[in-house]
């Protein structure tokens, strides 16, 4: 870590950016940006689970009542 000495009054604190805090900077941006990437992609992934399950389900439902539809029918004849 470096020493910081106070500015001289009546001016104003300049920082310099070392490449060595540049390179933190930028490591932890390209974190932040490769986790919100993966946590989009789990959602995209998470959606279409979730929509194929209901596809499902309706489907399932779907022949349910063709069957019950099919024995009522029967039952009346």
């Amino acid at each position: 870590m470096r020493a910081v000495t106070p500015a001289p009054a009546g001016t104003t604190h300049t920082t310099k950016t070392t490449t060595k805090e540049n390179t933190m900077l930028l490591l932890h941006e390209e974190l932040a940006r490769s986790h919100q990437q993966r946590l989009l992609s789990e959602s995209r992934s998470a959606g279409r689970a979730a929509r194929l399950i209901a596809a499902r389900r309706w489907a399932r439902r779907a022949e349910a009542a063709g069957r019950r539809a099919r024995a009522a029918s029967l039952a009346i004849w």
